[in-house]
């Protein structure tokens, strides 16, 4: 039988993420992944560390997203050292392209607002479609202007999620591979977690299993009211450099080819692919970089985002069981580093970051009245 502190359920960014803050504090940790029959939403990340525009509804949630990637320079240092293998963490700013003069006056507005609500961290600049050809030379005559951040960059997420094992591993935590987890429930003042053939004892426990969280925050006082999203991402061969920093549906990987992603699809649970939606993505891509027509796409897939019904994260502490927590995004690259430097020491037991007091389960209750 399996013993720990902190057993974490969900091997992907965010669980990973938060079991190597708590691993290089010292805490006994193990991740139970359920391995390949899993959903992976992690493994079909674009890979954007994202800030702009983010918050517009909860302007605490870009604070939280500007925190995170203020310590992701770090973060790469450390899996760097640990693994010796980069995440290829680049941070030169982002652009979100606009294809109209009203596109870019509604997008100044709205980070106008967002800048307000953040007294002014949040910074950004408006490009037109010249200043934009400065930093993007290629960038197509379709394209109106953007808005810039120098908050947003990118990284490879495959990368990512392997110096986090590696760094879990390094700080003496386990990585456990097996079947998916079927029960979670006190015995005393611990938690028994019983999955095919396994039975692990944990001080305490961290739901990070994605969609696969639906289930299990029940069983400990919890509630996860997620939803499948399907994203499509289409990749090309290696081509030279055209993109010297990321946009809000392309980027440039550290071997060249491009991400190109622009879909949300509600389709249940179906991730894979639709040949129009594809065809769709291509075709944006060229009006933003025309130099990309006739390069060749050498693969493609489709991955389900775990979204709450506002799109916004999850972060709770069970009231009824404890030691349990809740810990549910889709931003998981984004927001990795905070997950670890921040979010892993208020599972510990610190006081929690003022960013994350709005992402409770309970503001998905909503007030009804029966009319006389």
């Amino acid at each position: 039988m399996l013993q720990c502190d902190f057993a974490i359920v969900g091997g992907g960014l965010v669980g990973s993420a938060i079991a190597y803050g708590l691993a290089k504090s010292g805490h006994r940790v193990t991740v139970l992944d359920e391995g390949d029959i899993a959903y992976r939403a992690s493994r079909g990340n674009f890979g954007l560390v994202w800030v702009q525009g983010k918050g517009q509804e909860i302007p605490l949630y870009s604070n939280w997203s500007m925190s995170s990637a203020s310590h992701w320079a770090t973060l790469a240092e450390e899996l760097l050292g640990i693994s010796g293998v980069s995440v290829q963490h680049h941070n030169p700013g982002g652009v979100h392209l606009c294809y109209s003069e009203e596109a870019l006056r509604v997008r100044q507005a709205e980070l106008e607002g967002l800048s307000h609500a953040t007294q002014g961290r949040f910074e950004f600049a408006m490009l037109d479609h010249e200043q934009l050809r400065d930093l993007i030379p290629e960038i197509g005559e379709q394209v109106t202007g953007a808005s810039w951040s120098r908050w947003d960059g990118h990284a490879n997420p495959l990368y990512l999620l392997r110096g986090l094992h590696a760094g879990i591993r390094h700080h003496g935590g386990r990585f456990v591979p097996g079947g998916k987890v079927q029960q979670i429930r006190r015995e005393g003042q611990s938690f028994v977690i019983e999955r095919p053939h396994e039975r692990i004892h944990a001080s305490r426990v961290v739901l990070a299993a994605g969609l696969g969280n639906r289930d299990l925050a029940p069983q400990v006082g919890l509630c996860a009211p997620l939803v499948p999203n399907r994203g499509e991402i289409l990749v090309t061969e290696r081509v030279r450099p055209l993109l010297k920093l990321p946009t809000t549906y392309l980027r440039q990987t550290g071997e060249g080819s491009i991400l190109m992603g622009d879909s949300h699809e509600d389709v249940g649970f179906n991730d894979g692919t639709k040949t129009p939606v594809l065809a769709m993505i291509a075709q944006r891509a060229v009006s933003a970089l025309p130099a990309l027509k006739g390069t060749r796409v050498v693969r493609t897939w489709g991955a389900l985002r775990v979204m709450t019904p506002d799109g916004y994260p999850l972060y709770q502490a069970s009231q009824t069981h404890p030691g349990a927590f809740l810990a549910c995004c889709h931003s998981g690259v984004t927001l990795a580093a905070a997950h670890a430097q921040r979010l892993a020491p208020w599972i510990a037991g610190a006081e929690p970051p003022d960013e994350i007091a709005p992402f409770t389960a309970e503001r998905f209750d909503v007030p009804t009245s029966i009319p006389a």
